[in-house]
């Protein structure tokens, strides 16, 4: 995500009141009143729910004074969320997992009109762009190493944020229904009543879960990977929840959303089965997932997915915000329709607007 292309959408007015006002507040936060920008910020795209720019500063102290990421959160998200992305990032970074370490973050949307992120800037390109093959091999590899964490410096990382308890799935999925009560959701009511009908048992031990685990947000230096990005939706899990996410992203995504060549895009579509075949073997081959289990935990994954692209219809139906690119595409539509093959529910959105 955060070497992806440029992205236009953002004026020189706003990237002027950006770097001015960023600019303030690291120099108040460092204590460095001569502190300036040797590169200004450049927005760059990979997100749907934040802005991303990357930007240098000069005269900063390390780690400062290395390439680095601005995230900014819209104004629909919890603030506190950057505080948890913080812990989190910073607690498998320092276990050794390749995470971008969050070197400043503020849950104070005044600052720059939305809650935010500085992070260190991870070398490298998306995994699509740089390697040709095993790429599920690497996935999977670089899933099960996350899976393989200690998850007890996340628990207290978080509480030292001052942000409650880190998520769990279960936590997850109350929050589901809470949002699906709340917007009066009828056509995901009936869904929801079969995942909470059904849950697995209790799995033996619960491991960090990225919850977004897909190529695009894994970069890559030759044969070396050096960030996994994106961490907002992590939760301690049963590990099949988070190759079930992953699956559902693989297989449910439109390709013409992913950010890379039409000649890429073309090829991810055609190996799109072989990469989820590949992908789940090359997961089991060290760890082994019961079928029924996996399959709940991809229609939960699902009905994640379907919740966030309801509100957004919703949303954007009323005039509160503009529909993202994902949110109006088949995306949603294609959720649905692997939920109801999975369980025999059907699951019904709003029309995109």
């Amino acid at each position: 995500m955060t070497n992806a292309a440029p992205d236009r959408q953002c004026g020189s007015a706003f990237l002027g009141d950006l770097a001015r006002r960023l600019l303030d507040h690291l120099r108040d936060t460092l204590s460095e009143p001569d502190l300036a920008l040797a590169e200004a910020p450049v927005p760059i795209s990979g997100g749907y729910d934040t802005k991303i720019f990357a930007f240098r500063l000069a005269g900063a102290p390390a780690p400062f004074s290395g390439p680095l990421i601005l995230r900014l959160l819209g104004p629909k998200h919890d603030p506190t969320r950057v505080l948890r992305e913080r812990a989190v990032q910073n607690a498998v970074a320092t276990l050794g997992y390749p995470a971008p370490r969050v070197l400043a973050a503020s849950a104070d949307a005044s600052i720059l009109d939305g809650a935010f992120l500085v992070m260190e800037r991870a070398p490298g390109r998306p995994m699509l762009e740089v390697r040709k093959f095993d790429i599920a091999g690497v996935l999977a590899r670089t899933q099960l190493r996350l899976h393989d964490l200690d998850a007890e410096p996340l628990f207290s990382a978080v509480r030292q944020e001052g942000v409650g308890e880190m998520p769990s799935f279960d936590t997850m999925q109350a929050d589901l229904g809470r949002r699906i009560s709340r917007r009066s959701i009828e056509g995901l009511a009936g869904a929801m009543g079969w995942l909470l009908s059904h849950r697995p048992p209790e799995p033996d031990r619960r491991v960090i879960c990225h919850g977004d685990f897909h190529p695009q947000n894994v970069l890559m230096s030759g044969n070396a990977v050096t960030g996994v990005l994106d961490w907002p939706n992590a939760v301690l899990a049963d590990p099949a929840y988070d190759v079930a996410a992953t699956r559902v992203i693989l297989s449910c995504v439109p390709i013409e959303m992913a950010a890379m060549p039409a000649v890429l895009r073309l090829l991810a579509r055609m190996m799109r089965p072989v990469l989820l075949a590949r992908h789940l073997a090359g997961y089991q081959r060290r760890r082994r997932l019961d079928p029924v289990t996996l399959a709940y935990y991809e229609a939960a994954s699902c009905m994640r997915g379907l919740v966030r692209v309801a509100e957004a219809r919703l949303a954007a139906t009323e005039g509160a915000t503009v529909l993202n690119p994902l949110d109006a595409s088949s995306f949603g539509e294609n959720l649905a329709a692997r939920f109801a093959r999975i369980t025999g529910v059907g699951a019904a959105l709003p029309a995109a607007p």
